[in-house]
């Protein structure tokens, strides 16, 4: 085993829901290696929303210790946690997150535009990660001109475009029919094979068994955590 990419200890979360406080997470610790595949699972309300939010550096915990690649990240600002995100992070959502008026190549190059990559080398990345997914005949293509399964590579070569150290996808076939779901995993499955980092959040018991972990929640906390 790999050493960690992520490391978290006695990780809490506290929200403010009127005049109650919710605990989302309450006490997480775990380690994730590089190069793990790993599903997190758990009913509504149980946290796995939440602490993808903050190991994914969009959140920030109240308490705990969060360790990305050996940085300690819990306490960094805003803008250092969006510098953290834009060079060792990848996500890719349910809905995709595409600029409407973008074309794929476009939406592609934007983490290297947002780095002050020149645009010549962020189209000439773009178009090479396009390639990867399958979608190299599609470059100059906006969003509305493709299909959901298409939509989705794009998301994923965006979130490959900075070479990141882990890739977060949060129910990422959730809005997509059954095959064009397994094509989606089957792409996954092939990045994990050349090492990717995945961490995949999912309610859906057939996508998580193709990870190779399996990390359940219930109120905040860890009710399992499980190698195949």
């Amino acid at each position: 085993m790999y050493p960690p990419v992520i490391s978290v200890s006695s990780l809490v979360k506290r929200y403010r829901m009127g005049d109650s406080e919710v605990t989302a997470l309450d006490g997480i610790s775990l380690d994730i290696a590089a190069g793990e595949y790993v599903a997190i699972m758990g009913p509504s309300g149980s946290g796995k929303s939440t602490l993808m939010n903050v190991l994914g550096c969009l959140d920030k915990p109240d308490a705990g210790i969060y360790r990305l690649a050996d940085a300690d990240v819990a306490g960094l600002d805003d803008d250092a946690l969006s510098a953290v995100r834009n060079r060792d992070i990848g996500f890719v959502f349910q809905g995709f997150h595409l600029q409407a008026r973008r074309s794929a190549e476009e939406n592609v190059a934007l983490p290297l535009r947002y780095a002050n990559i020149d645009k010549n080398e962020a189209q000439k990345r773009a178009r090479e990660m396009l390639e990867r997914v399958g979608l190299g005949h599609r470059l100059h293509h906006r969003p509305n001109e493709l299909s959901g399964g298409q939509r989705q590579r794009v998301a994923i070569a965006r979130a490959l475009i900075n070479q990141p150290k882990v890739i977060f996808a949060d129910e990422p076939t959730g809005n997509l029919d059954s095959r064009t779901s397994e094509e989606i995993m089957n792409l996954f499955d092939e990045l994990n094979g050349q090492g990717q980092t995945l961490v995949l959040v999912t309610h859906e018991d057939d996508i998580a068994r193709r990870a190779a972990r399996i990390i359940r929640m219930r109120d905040g906390r860890i009710q399992e955590d499980r190698r195949a």
